[in-house]
């Protein structure tokens, strides 16, 4: 898997491309960084004795996108009672918690991602896999194989992610800037 903290750092990402409304509350953005690292919670299944390829063994369903679907519907309609907004916010979240199966399928370990879990539960992995795989467990991390590995994580994930958000947000500002200036004219003119 991709450490907790870069598929936070994604998650947050996208959730930067929401409402503006619902960016402002910080419920939304508890609700996104758990829609990005929630489909580990099947890392729980190692101590309960879940065998790892197992239907609900580590990357099984809770990393497929059925799963996704699921959690993105019902934080959509926990989070905004307004039924106009409710399918944005459930594709928003959707792409959150998918996004971490494919974090994980860009990974050089493990057993791949069961994206099509239960109807199919073949796993795979992306053919370009940079990001080597994080140790389970918060001890483990901390460790210098987790600095080597969240360093990779920077490199490939973060600082693409940090650019593509930099540029959303530019093309949001010149957006507004634009309207400002249209609403401007339009009423130096009336």
């Amino acid at each position: 898997m991709a450490s907790l903290f870069t598929h936070a750092v994604v998650g947050a990402a996208i959730g930067h491309t929401g409402n503006q409304e619902l960016r402002k509350d910080w419920r939304f953005w508890v609700a996104v960084v758990a829609c990005s690292v929630l489909p580990d919670v099947d890392s729980l299944g190692f101590q309960m004795g879940v065998p790892y390829g197992a239907l609900w063994g580590h990357r099984g369903m809770t990393h497929s996108l059925l799963f996704a679907l699921f959690v993105a519907a019902f934080l959509a309609l926990l989070l905004d009672g307004r039924f106009h907004l409710r399918w944005r916010l459930a594709i928003l979240f959707f792409l959150v918690t998918a996004s971490h199966g494919v974090l994980d399928a860009m990974t050089n370990g493990g057993l791949g991602v069961a994206f099509f879990s239960p109807f199919d539960t073949q796993r795979f992995f992306f053919p370009w896999r940079p990001i080597p795989v994080s140790p389970i467990g918060v001890g483990v991390f901390f460790t210098a194989r987790g600095a080597r590995i969240l360093r990779s994580e920077i490199l490939w994930i973060w600082c693409p992610t940090l650019f593509v958000l930099a540029v959303v947000h530019l093309a949001r500002s010149l957006r507004r800037m634009n309207r400002l200036e249209a609403s401007a004219l339009s009423n130096d003119q009336g």
